[in-house]
């Protein structure tokens, strides 16, 4: 088999790996985030729910640059020697994904709390209790959400380039090896690594067409 082609295997599986990590930590703890700030009052919430959404425009290469002065040897995390590794790409990835994810659950099941309060509150459900029910009942689209956020990470480039550092057989992803190949002359190789990209968000698309399509004509 062709060294090329060994290379975009596993570009592509590391690409995967990495940004699916990130959106399963980041559903983990943006979607109770956001249905607890749904279901819960206090006098901050709503300075909270705009900060949420204001990182939703966070800057990737900021991210990056913050993360890279933390986990450098003279940073507070240094010991921890996660700079340039696949964990140090993993949580860019997660910081830039959680606002988005928290945000969309918050507005999905937000909506859902002001039509099954009364219901809920007179069952005398607790707190957590009416999250899993609001949760759960808006399963559809919050794996939108954790859809939208896959492909916001998986084509990200800034943050993992700074904090992963583009090592071959290590932190190099898809979006990083364009941009090695394109500067390097490899045009071909970078048009292969851009056509996998560009087939994973096609793939993307037509999944959260498919699921968007469910909530319009399914019942919850």
């Amino acid at each position: 088999m062709a060294p090329w082609f060994l290379d975009l295997v596993e570009i592509t599986v590391r690409s995967l790996i990495v940004s699916v990590s990130a959106v399963i930590i980041a559903s983990a703890l943006g979607i109770p985030l956001g249905a607890w700030l749904a279901v819960t009052r206090f006098k901050a919430r709503r300075i909270l729910v705009a900060v949420l959404n204001a990182f939703m425009g966070l800057p990737p290469v900021v991210v990056g640059l913050v993360l890279y002065l933390l986990l450098s040897r003279s940073g507070p995390f240094g010991v921890l020697e996660l700079l340039f590794t696949t964990w140090a790409m993993v949580l860019a990835q997660v910081i830039i994904v959680l606002p988005l994810v928290a945000s969309l659950a918050h507005q999905v099941v937000r909506d859902l709390w002001a039509q099954y309060r009364d219901l809920l509150l007179s069952l005398g459900a607790t707190r957590r209790q009416r999250m899993g029910v609001l949760i759960w009942d808006a399963r559809r689209s919050l794996l939108t959400a954790m859809l939208a956020g896959f492909g916001r990470a998986v084509g990200e480039v800034g943050a993992i380039l700074i904090v992963g550092g583009n090592i071959d057989h290590l932190t190099r992803v898809l979006t990083t090896a364009i941009t090695l190949e394109v500067s390097k002359g490899n045009l071909w190789f970078a048009v292969a690594l851009g056509a996998v990209l560009i087939s994973i968000s096609l793939l993307i698309s037509v999944s959260l067409h498919m699921l968007t399509r469910a909530e319009r004509t399914r019942p919850w």
